[in-house]
């Protein structure tokens, strides 16, 4: 009796660490999670459906207004109605030689619905990346269709623990350098083409020019010997 307890309990606590997991994973994300710092970039915002009896019906994410973005241009999806708000700038942009006085704040989806058991991805081409951070925070905000409303907007700490409803977050690196191993390389082989090349020209003209001193002398040859049968018949 106190085996098959202890038994009980230990698969009822599995199975509490299973679902807890399940939770704390299946929540709104970015991807890929990492763009280049003063770039252009397109990024999902993935939403998985979290709930057995009721649908996704609206996404709202905002964008951090202290690094704003100047360009963010939201791809169609089918059933879905995509709307752009922006604000104005405290401190006005210089983008490309012009100047920008706004930028996106919030995109919201609204329209569709994401079932029970599946997800969405909701694409966004976004730049110029700021080049002064190491990660950008956007808060979003999931709507169901009975009226509940989950706030993904806790900002995960560095060596803590992931918070219950994490923000999705898009880590930002810095640009790889060219990598000068390959420019040297190719230099080198094309040097050892061209000597190649000029040492096969060297080649050919040595050949031709044998062969056309030893054309000369079978010519003279040739002469010399008609030559000689002309004094014998003589």
């Amino acid at each position: 009796m106190k085996t098959s307890r202890v038994s009980f309990a230990a698969a009822l606590a599995s199975g509490a660490v299973l679902v807890l997991s399940g939770t704390a994973f299946a929540h709104v994300g970015v991807q890929p999670g990492e763009a280049t710092k003063g770039g252009y970039a397109t990024i999902n915002f993935k939403v998985p459906n979290e709930r057995d009896n009721a649908s996704t019906t609206q996404l709202e994410v905002n964008f951090p207004v202290d690094q704003p973005l100047t360009s963010v241009m939201p791809q169609d999806i089918p059933g879905w109605t995509v709307t752009v708000e922006k604000s104005k700038l405290d401190k006005p942009l210089t983008v490309h030689g012009k100047q920008v006085n706004e930028a996106v704040t919030k995109v919201t989806w609204s329209g569709g619905k994401i079932e029970p058991g599946k997800f969405q991805q909701f694409p966004v081409s976004v730049g110029k990346l700021p080049d002064n951070a190491d990660q950008m925070v956007f808060k979003a905000i999931q709507t169901y269709d009975n009226n509940e409303i989950v706030r993904w907007i806790e900002e995960p700490k560095e060596g803590a623990a992931e918070p219950q409803n994490p923000a999705p977050v898009l880590k930002l690196t810095a640009a790889k350098a060219a990598d000068g191993h390959h420019d040297d390389k190719n230099a080198t082989a094309a040097k050892d083409d061209k000597g190649h090349d000029e040492a096969a020209a060297d080649a050919s003209d040595t050949t031709a020019r044998v062969l056309g001193v030893a054309g000369i002398v079978i010519g003279l040859g040739g002469v010399a010997f008609g030559v000689a049968a002309r004094r014998r018949a003589s």
